[in-house]
């Protein structure tokens, strides 16, 4: 069987190595064009990219590039775009989304379902249709997300996941999906007003925001990023109490222009007055 396998980030690369891996014929790969870095004529391969051509596999930018192939399925892994719908008349085609579907259909289910405290998430093997996220279902596993879990780790996770659930798919054949079922909910792209931090919420929230990843502050009226905390407490303030604002425990920061950094060496080199604050 021939396939195609669309992706681009690198949460996208594990699963095509293991269909690579497996056996399969993955004859073509399309991912999103070169971008440019900084100033210069000087572009960046998407990781998808990079690990196709170290695959020996061609790649290019386009999905109508595969209507000429002869491909006889398709898999869509992080593509972050939708297909039009002569190309899916075409060939069937799958996507590994990363959350228990109609829950978090979306550019960022991963992130969203870890900032809402939902305590469990998954993988759904689903049929690409014209919409966003809601096509019928043909393998669901479900991915426990525990009280101090990270956006990192759950990626790895559901990434190994999904690996795993392609190879086995692909193997066995499609069969019969099933429609969604459920309230449906939508995960919007993480944005940076997300992430910063109100001292005055709750701080199991805060938490939650710091495990997602790029949580943020502001410290003398410069942005200081919280990179790994501890949550201690229900207090709720931007009073810096030695190691503890707002019921969590700072233990790794980042001040603007600067190298992450112990946050006894942010104090020490700080030296926040009696009452100082967050906000």
């Amino acid at each position: 069987m021939k396939l195609a396998y669309l992706g681009t980030p690198h949460m996208a690369v594990a699963p095509l190595q293991a269909l690579c891996a497996a056996g399969f014929d993955v004859v073509h790969v399309v991912t999103r064009p070169d971008k440019r870095r900084g100033r210069g004529a000087a572009t960046t391969p998407s990781p998808v990219k990079l690990a196709a051509t170290e695959l020996g596999i061609p790649v290019s930018h386009a999905v109508d590039d595969l209507l000429a192939i002869g491909v006889e399925l398709a898999i869509v892994v992080a593509f972050g775009q939708l297909i039009k719908p002569h190309v899916l008349q075409a060939f069937p085609m799958i996507n590994a989304h990363f959350s228990l579907l109609p829950r978090w259909r979306g550019a960022a289910p991963v992130e969203r379902a870890l900032l809402a405290g939902d305590t469990e998430t998954g993988v759904c093997i689903m049929r690409v249709d014209e919409q966003l996220d809601t096509g019928d279902v043909y393998a669901r596993r479900v991915v426990p997300i525990g009280p101090t879990t990270t956006a990192v780790d759950l990626r790895q996770e559901l990434v190994k996941v999904a690996s795993e659930m392609l190879v086995h798919t692909v193997t066995v054949g499609l069969g019969h999906p099933q429609p969604q079922t459920g309230q449906a909910t939508y995960a919007q792209k993480m944005t940076s007003a997300d992430l910063r931090i109100d001292w005055a919420a709750d701080p199991q929230y805060i938490d939650r925001q710091v495990r997602v990843g790029g949580a943020w502050t502001t410290f003398r009226d410069k942005r200081v990023k919280v990179c790994s905390a501890q949550l201690v407490s229900s207090q709720r303030s931007g009073q810096i109490d030695g190691d503890i604002v707002g019921g969590i425990r700072l233990l790794m920061v980042q001040p603007e222009g600067k190298a992450a950094m112990p946050w006894s060496a942010f104090v020490n080199g700080n030296r926040p007055t009696p009452g100082e604050m967050f906000v």
